[in-house]
């Protein structure tokens, strides 16, 4: 493994060397195991540790099958699913792992007593399978994060409906927080030649579920002057999906947490800002029972925000949390775009503004090839920037996870792997050099700094 590392260390490695570099027999990983799918077993889901059950360990290397890649990663990040796997919530992942090499005979290496996870990557192509013809060994790629096999109908116009549809990393086994990864070829995209590997392996996930929910016609399909509310507008999704309603001319109406958030959402460009926190609102009078009142002067807010306007369209992601409140402030007509749930996946809301409001609830998950590459080319491209705020080491990544779950982070958390430090991976400077405020804007102390560990 140092062998690879120190080979791809080197902004201008040699890209035909790297087909004669030795694969190692195994890898460090970050994983959960199934002997501990029972440490939380009584413990509330917000109290639950993610650093306890997510550590890094050797694993043994896969063998690229056909249509597949392995990747030599260079930088990955984390997201709410690494944490959902890591708490064992809502389910242990390993029943993933055991159906998809149940109903895919070419799967059956995944279903290990560990899982590898991370749906995220940047990096370089070591090695390929029989029948890939797009890429080689020695390119520079990210990844997104559909697993499929398009062996149904049903995917072939939109592959997030296939049945076999999965979330690589999550689903599947090999994921992108690690040192080596294996991926569907077709997951494969060229890695933005303007950004470091760490602010390359950031957004391929969210950019991309951000695009469908909002930009995509399977999701709202926003238009020019659309007022748009979007919660969590400085986390993860959020971040991005404030970029897209500003490039797309809609209106965002934007919720966060601090003024710190407030003033990271600005900077973007957003002007309509809602900062919950300080304005006290509480959905919730107990955990049983919404308060309809607050959805009420949330709605009042909004409009005054807006010059008496509503959302035409909702970017929902918190989940059980805001769902009531989404569904009230919402315009008549309007559209609810739901995904991920981090507060709570069983919703409750009050149906009478729905059906009598004509309003609609759009379920959105992921985003299918295409969406992914467009989502991807507005990144490589700098109209869309990534979010990145703190990068953390391979061996910290338990550290980085209890970040997300404490959501005490902006943006997204990057975590280096082969990469030796930040700031490498750069092949468009002048491009860079264009866009470096946006680029930096969510970074946390110097971006050329160590990777840090709390």
């Amino acid at each position: 493994m140092k062998e690879i590392a120190d080979a791809l260390a080197s902004d201008g490695f040699d890209a035909a060397a790297v087909r004669d570099l030795p694969i190692p027999e195994t890898y460090r990983g970050a994983v959960v195991l199934e002997d501990d799918v029972e440490m939380f077993d009584g413990i509330p889901i917000r109290d639950r540790d993610p650093a306890k059950a997510l550590t890094v360990r050797e694993v043994p290397t896969p063998e690229p099958g056909p249509g597949e890649a392995l990747v030599a990663v260079m930088a990955s990040s984390i997201n709410y699913n690494t944490v959902w796997s890591s708490i064992f919530e809502p389910a242990p992942t390993f029943g993933f792992l055991k159906r998809y090499a149940r109903s895919v005979p070419s799967a059956a290496s995944h279903d290990q007593p560990f899982h590898v996870l991370g749906s995220d990557m940047s990096g370089v192509v070591l090695r390929t399978g029989p029948g890939v013809q797009r890429w080689k060994a020695g390119d520079k790629v990210v990844a997104h994060c559909l697993s499929v096999e398009l062996s149904a109908a049903d995917g072939h116009d939109d592959s997030m409906l296939d049945p076999d549809q999965r979330i690589w990393g999550y689903e599947t086994n090999y994921g992108g927080l690690a040192q080596l990864s294996l991926v569907k070829s077709n997951q494969l995209m060229p890695k933005p030649a303007h950004l470091t590997w760490e602010e390359a392996a950031v957004s391929g996930l969210v950019n991309s579920t951000a695009y469908r929910q909002l930009i995509s016609r399977n999701g709202a399909h926003i238009k020019l002057g659309d007022v748009v509310l979007i919660w969590g507008a400085a986390g993860g999704l959020g971040s991005y999906a404030t970029q897209l309603a500003l490039r797309a001319g809609a209106i965002p109406v934007c919720v966060v947490s601090s003024e710190r958030k407030a003033e990271l959402v600005r900077s973007q460009g957003a002007e309509l800002i809602i900062d919950r926190a300080a304005e006290g609102y509480r959905f919730w009078k107990d955990p049983e029972t919404p308060d309809p009142s607050e959805w009420k002067r949330f709605g009042r807010r909004i409009r005054e925000l807006t010059g008496g306007d509503d959302p035409d369209v909702v970017f929902e992601h918190p989940g059980r949390e805001t769902m009531g409140a989404s569904v009230y402030v919402a315009r008549r007509g309007g559209t609810i775009v739901t995904c991920a749930s981090t507060s709570g996946y069983r919703h409750e809301y009050d149906n009478r503004y729905l059906w009598m409001g004509l309003k609609r609830i759009v379920g959105t998950h992921f985003a299918n090839y295409r969406e992914a590459w467009e989502a991807n080319r507005l990144i490589a491209k700098g109209t869309v920037h990534p979010t990145l705020s703190a990068v953390y080491r391979l061996a910290d990544v338990g550290l980085a996870a209890r970040r997300v779950h404490e959501n005490t982070h902006s943006g997204k958390v990057g975590v280096l792997a082969l990469a030796p430090r930040p700031g490498l991976g750069v092949d468009d400077p002048e491009l860079r050099a264009r866009h470096a405020d946006a680029i930096d804007r969510f970074r946390e102390g110097d971006p050329e700094q160590t990777a840090v560990a709390d």
